[in-house]
């Protein structure tokens, strides 16, 4: 089933008078949600004792749980050393992850740096299946691994890009972040068309399954020439992209993927007008 819920605590959590991420799941939950993302950004820093717990938190609700490795992820790093210890932190957020409950581990995948696309890119490609190896030598095949599209123009991470990678192991899965791909293409995303348009290109490469599980994030976010500058709220009338169109081409291709909305503080408010304008046009 679709599940949509915000990444990280908004606002309100904090305002109502919670701290602890084991007061998440209720919360989620009272909210009319179904899902949080946890991000590890600045460094995996979760102990044994308190990933039980949290793990615990999230089954008595039934609500579930992905992770966000740490931000300074970069695969195409021409330095093995750095490459190693971009491996390491998608390994650790997964090992911990899964402590924590989740099945799913988002990343960044890269940065252009100074050498062209098509060599950054290349290495990606070759970075992804060196990881491939490290993930089956830790069994850890049973997580969905989400490298995802990225919103300025010097990162890796097109919606071709991202579609590449995932065909390189089955348990690469898309994490499309609709407000960094309008964003990166200036504002392309508008009408339900424009969604199944990308949508069907995945899954013309990918399958039908991959896609229909994938990973989605949802924002409206700023952009300049150069992408994306910063996210906003849903209150924004300037930047989109629109909500409408997108459930709309989700509920017609009938995908099922985790919704995560990363708003500007209103991310679980943002979630849920996301999951109500699903049911009001499923």
């Amino acid at each position: 089933m679709i599940k949509f819920g915000p990444s990280g605590a908004a606002d309100r959590f904090y305002l109502e008078g919670n701290k602890h991420t084991e007061q998440m799941p209720v919360w989620i939950k009272d909210n009319g949600l179904d899902c949080f993302e946890y991000s590890f950004g600045r460094g995996v820093n979760v102990g044994e004792a308190k990933a039980a717990s949290i793990k615990s938190a999230f089954e008595t609700c039934g609500v579930e749980i992905s992770v966000h490795a740490p931000y300074f992820i970069n695969l195409a790093t021409p330095e093995d050393e750095k490459a190693v210890n971009s491996f390491n932190y998608i390994l650790s957020s997964a090992v911990t992850g899964r402590a924590m409950g989740a099945n799913r581990v988002v990343f960044h995948p890269a940065s252009q740096g100074k050498e062209t696309r098509d060599v950054t890119v290349k290495r990606t490609v070759e970075r992804l299946k060196e990881l491939k190896v490290v993930i089956t030598e830790h069994g850890l095949e049973d997580i969905k691994f989400c490298p995802e599209t990225m919103g300025k123009l010097a990162q890796i991470g097109t919606i071709e890009e991202i579609t590449d990678f995932c065909t390189l192991a089955d348990f690469y899965y898309p994490c499309v972040d609709f407000g960094h791909v309008n964003a990166r293409e200036q504002g392309s995303l508008k009408t339900k068309e424009d969604y199944l348009t990308r949508l069907n290109y995945m899954i013309n490469i990918l399958g039908y399954e991959k896609v229909k599980n994938m990973h989605v994030h949802f924002s409206k976010i700023e952009y300049s020439s150069k992408g994306e500058v910063r996210h906003l709220t849903f209150a924004d009338d300037v930047f989109g992209p629109e909500p409408t169109p997108f459930i709309q081409a989700l509920i017609e291709l009938k995908l099922e993927p985790y919704v995560v909305c990363e708003s500007d503080g209103t991310q679980a408010d943002d979630a849920k007008t996301l999951k109500d304008l699903y049911s009001q046009n499923a």
